[in-house]
C-alpha cells in the first residue's frame, strides 16, 4: 500500500460529523459561558447603581446570580470534557463501521459505552433546550428596555410627559416589590440605555444565547451521528453471529 492509499485510508476514518459537532460545541459553551458570565456581572451593577440601591433587598438575587457564575464553570469544564470524549468514540465507531482496521472490532462492552453516549446526548440535548430558551429571558428583558428608550429619542415620537415612561424591573419578579426605586423614568432611563454596562451586557447576552443555540445544534449532530453508528454496530454485531453458524 502506497503512502496516497494509507492517507486516503486514514481520512476515510475521521468522523467529520463528530468533529464539525466537537468544534461547534467548544465554540457555542464558550460563547455561552464567557459571554453569560461577564453579562451576569453587569446585570448586578445595573441593579445595584439604579433599580435596587439597598443590598438587602437584592441580597437573594445577587446569591442566585453568583451560584449560576459556579455553574458556568461547571458547564464549561463538564462539556471540554465530554466533547473530547465524544469525539474519541466517534474515532472508534467510525472505524469499526468501516472495518479499517482489523484490530477495531465491536464488543458488547463497546456497544454499550455507545449505546450510554447515545441516550446521555439525548439527555444534554433536552436539557441545553431548556438552557436556550432560559437565555433568551434576559434578552427580552434588556431588549423591552432598550426599545423604550429607542421610542424616547425616536425624532417622531410625540410624547407629552416624557417622565411618565417607565421601565419597573419589580415587575419581572428580579427584584421585591419593596425595593427602592425599583423603577426607571424619562431622562433617568435614558441615562441607563446610554451606559456602557447596558450596552454591553445586552450585546454579551444576545451572544450568550447564540451560543446556546450553537451548543443544541452541535448536541443534535452528536445525537444522529452516535446513533447511527450505534445502529450500525449493533446490526453488524448480529450480522457476524448469524456467519458463525
Amino acid at each position: 500500500m502506497g503512502c496516497f492509499e494509507c492517507c486516503i485510508k486514514c481520512l476515510g476514518g475521521v468522523p467529520y460529523a463528530s468533529l464539525v459537532a466537537t468544534i461547534l460545541c467548544f465554540s457555542g459553551v464558550a460563547l455561552f459561558c464567557g459571554c453569560g458570565h461577564v453579562a451576569l456581572t453587569g446585570t448586578i451593577s445595573i441593579l445595584e447603581n439604579h433599580f435596587s440601591k439597598i443590598t438587602s433587598d437584592h441580597a437573594m438575587l445577587t446569591d442566585v446570580i453568583q451560584l449560576m457564575q459556579y455553574v458556568i464553570y461547571g458547564i464549561a469544564s463538564f462539556f471540554f470534557l465530554y466533547g473530547i470524549i465524544l469525539l474519541a468514540e466517534g474515532f472508534y465507531t467510525t472505524s469499526a463501521v468501516k472495518e479499517l482496521h482489523s484490530e477495531f472490532k465491536t464488543t458488547i462492552c463497546g456497544r454499550c459505552i455507545s449505546g450510554m453516549f447515545v441516550f446521555l446526548t439525548y439527555i444534554l440535548g433536552i436539557a441545553w433546550l431548556g438552557v436556550f430558551g432560559f437565555s433568551a429571558v434576559p434578552v427580552f428583558l434588556f431588549y423591552n428596555m432598550w426599545s423604550t428608550c429607542a421610542a424616547m429619542r425616536s425624532p417622531v415620537a410625540n410624547f407629552t410627559n416624557v417622565d411618565s415612561i417607565c421601565v419597573d424591573v419589580r415587575q419581572y419578579g428580579i427584584i421585591p416589590w419593596n425595593a427602592t426605586p425599583g423603577r426607571a423614568c424619562g431622562s433617568t432611563l435614558g441615562d441607563i440605555c446610554n451606559t456602557s454596562e447596558f450596552y454591553l451586557s445586552y450585546h454579551l447576552y444576545i451572544v450568550a444565547c447564540a451560543g446556546a443555540g450553537a451548543t443544541v445544534i452541535a448536541l443534535l449532530i452528536y445525537m444522529m451521528a452516535t446513533t447511527y453508528n450505534f445502529a450500525v454496530l449493533k446490526f453488524k454485531s448480529r450480522e457476524d453471529c448469524c456467519t458463525k453458524f
